[in-house]
């Protein structure tokens, strides 16, 4: 059977093969597939975000209950080897391009320069970027750069204190912007800065925190509030959306479509110049870029590259996914590369269409909310 890539193969109601809660075996691929993160419908991944842990320091209201979540034991997260001949694998069977290490908070790890330096030791070519709340990272960066992180994010809703503490339930915000500066002076660029606005709480705030990222060569990126907290409270009603962003920020600045192509990366970016009180007009050079990642109003399912292992070495094809496929236990089983690559080309090939379903709609009446938190998933 030839399979034309871009036109879907409606799924059977067998689609995920053997499962169990969700967890399982995928059903092969047609015979032809060409090989590759190929989905039945023509989208390919080589975007790689693997989760090196669930665990995390802080507790943020949009993912993670006061109280914190019940961690994976030590046993079923994958060790330093597996990572290592996981990204192998994707990278050299698969086509991978680009990694981005995930937690939780990716720091809690003991063996994290140790890991980064065994990636980097395959592959002295691949982007490895990480994802992370910054609290650690100014005693970090520099090691980790050493051992051939390419670059980083940094999660920072708030330069206000009381806003900081409210958001993550930890006092640490002096601590996050000391990891902020020590990435930039490590070489870690660009260094990108990652906010959640939050109504009511701090989406006031957003002018004041593009202007200070804006003053110190930051991109900053607004990421509107995904369906993936821990306590299930996500409302789109409540939520800031993409527009709503854009009007903020229109207070001080004009934006403008960056030229450059979106190459599938989830933010649409902009060109920031200073807005004229008087005009109303842009003023001045650009001042950098800002982009908006608007997953609920504006969603890029179509062009999604992405695909993902979870801390315990489970495929999800997609971040709203309630079906996973296991890749660790078969590594443990002593599978080969070969056995591998297919397992994770086959799990990839069902990916829904957008948003776990197939059609997109976060907060639509058909939405089912995963079980997972974005920290047990991984960003």
């Amino acid at each position: 059977m030839t399979v034309q890539l871009g036109m879907p193969v409606p799924p059977s109601g067998a689609a995920t093969g053997s499962t169990e809660s969700g967890v399982g075996v995928p059903p092969p691929r047609p015979a032809g597939t060409p090989a590759g993160l190929w989905d039945r419908y023509g989208r390919r991944a080589t975007d790689m975000r693997l989760s090196l842990t669930d665990k995390c320091n802080l507790r943020c209201t949009y993912c993670m209950p006061a109280e914190g979540l019940e961690w994976l034991s030590k046993q079923a997260v994958m060790t330093k080897d597996e990572i290592i001949r996981i990204v192998r694998v994707g990278v050299t069977a698969l086509g991978v391009r680009e990694l981005r290490l995930t937690g939780g908070e990716p720091l809690v790890r003991a063996d994290l320069v140790d890991i980064i330096s065994g990636i980097r030791s395959n592959h002295p070519d691949l982007p490895i970027s990480m994802t992370t709340n910054g609290v650690g990272l100014d005693k970090k960066a520099a090691a980790l750069k050493a051992a051939g992180l390419t670059r980083i994010n940094v999660s920072l809703d708030s330069l206000h204190e009381e806003t900081f503490t409210k958001l993550t339930r930890r006092p640490f915000l002096d601590r996050v912007l000391a990891g902020v500066d020590a990435a930039w002076a490590a070489g870690l660029g660009p260094v990108k800065l990652n906010a959640v606005l939050m109504r009511g709480i701090n989406d006031a705030e957003s002018p004041d925190l593009l202007a200070w990222a804006l003053g110190r060569g930051y991109e900053l990126r607004f990421i509107e509030q995904m369906p993936l907290d821990a306590d299930h409270g996500w409302t789109r009603r409540n939520m800031i959306t993409a527009a709503e962003i854009r009007t903020l920020l229109s207070r001080d600045y004009v934006l403008d479509h960056d030229p450059r192509e979106r190459d599938g990366a989830p933010a649409e970016r902009f060109e920031v110049r200073r807005r004229d009180t008087a005009s109303g007009l842009a003023t001045g050079p650009v001042l950098g870029t800002v982009g908006i990642i608007a997953s609920v109003t504006e969603p890029f399912c179509s062009d999604c590259r992405r695909t993902r292992i979870t801390a315990e070495g489970k495929i999800m094809s997609c971040l709203f996914s309630r079906e996973e496929f296991d890749l660790l236990g078969l590594l443990r089983e002593g599978a080969t590369d070969e056995e591998l690559a297919q397992r994770w080309q086959d799990a990839m090939w069902v990916k829904p269409k957008a948003h776990g379903m197939d059609h997109t709609g976060l907060g639509a009446a058909d939405f089912v909310q995963p079980d997972r938190s974005m920290s047990a998933i991984g960003g």
